[in-house]
């Protein structure tokens, strides 16, 4: 069925609504293999502009797949094979973006710490030296505004020149952090970045993705339901390779529409 276009004109005093603001990630028919085994089924889902998307569900239910299908880390797994379009600011990342600009764009946080075995400077200079920034001055204002940013700056500025793997497991979240901010991405993927670390650390990156989110737009993996209720905007229930339930997270775990949304929030299985 056709639906009507309304062709009245605004109220007087009242602004014309503008257009309609696409979204930063679109995901339509969405299938994913590994061999004979399929991860994903028909996901359809899209990821708005400057917000946080947290991805909840139980272990093996296909979320950290889907995260990582959004920048093609999949494509390093032998026997993958995908099915349907990832839209990144209307470009197909299968077909119309270089695999290497995608991951510079679309930056990616591990569940474990793995900084490098250089010193604190150094890692984060990695990725704009990568890139052919060499001028000394520019990558001292790289690394700089990215330590602050990921609020790391003020505790290791003294010791910069130090080995990274001596800083504390927060520590290291937070400048494996700074390493992906840069190199100047657009999207930063997070694939339980807290499960490793201490309460402490954890509520540290809680507020600073709060902070992050005014100049990236996030996507969140987690098994920690209170984080994704704390930090989060929208919210996707995955289960068995299917995206069961998506929307605002009150939404989710107040007023779901999926009672399998309901007992796994509710903690009757997962």
């Amino acid at each position: 069925m056709t639906e009507a276009v309304s062709t009245a004109l605004p109220a007087a005093g009242l602004p014309a609504e503008g257009p309609a603001v696409k979204p930063k990630i679109e995901v339509s028919g969405l299938n994913l293999w590994y061999g004979e085994t399929q991860a994903l089924k028909n996901i359809n889902i899209e990821v708005e502009s400057n917000s946080i998307t947290a991805l909840i569900g139980p272990s093996g239910c296909g979320k950290s797949t889907f995260l990582r299908t959004l920048d093609r880390m999949n494509d390093l797994i032998p026997g993958v094979r995908t099915e349907g379009r990832v839209l990144y600011d209307g470009m197909d990342v299968f077909k119309d973006i270089d695999v290497i600009e995608l991951r510079k764009r679309v930056g990616m946080v591990f569940q474990k710490p793995n900084p490098f075995p250089m010193s604190i400077y150094d890692n984060v200079a990695y990725g704009p030296r990568v890139h052919g920034i060499r001028d000394k001055k520019e990558l001292d204002r790289i690394v700089e505004q990215s330590l602050r940013s990921a609020a790391l700056f003020d505790e290791i500025k003294d010791r910069l020149s130090r080995p990274a793997l001596g800083l504390s497991g927060g520590q290291q979240q937070r400048l494996c952090i700074a390493r992906v901010l840069a190199v100047e991405p657009d999207v930063l993927l997070m694939d339980e970045p807290t499960s490793a670390l201490d309460p402490i650390s954890t509520a540290k990156i809680e507020s600073l993705l709060a902070g992050l989110k005014n100049i990236y737009t996030i996507i969140i993996v987690t098994h920690n339901m209170q984080q994704a209720g704390r930090v989060s905007d929208r919210t996707g229930f995955f289960l068995h390779g299917e995206l069961v339930e998506y929307g605002s997270t009150k939404d989710i775990f107040f007023r779901p529409q999926d009672p399998r949304t309901e007992n796994y929030i509710s903690g009757r299985f997962g």
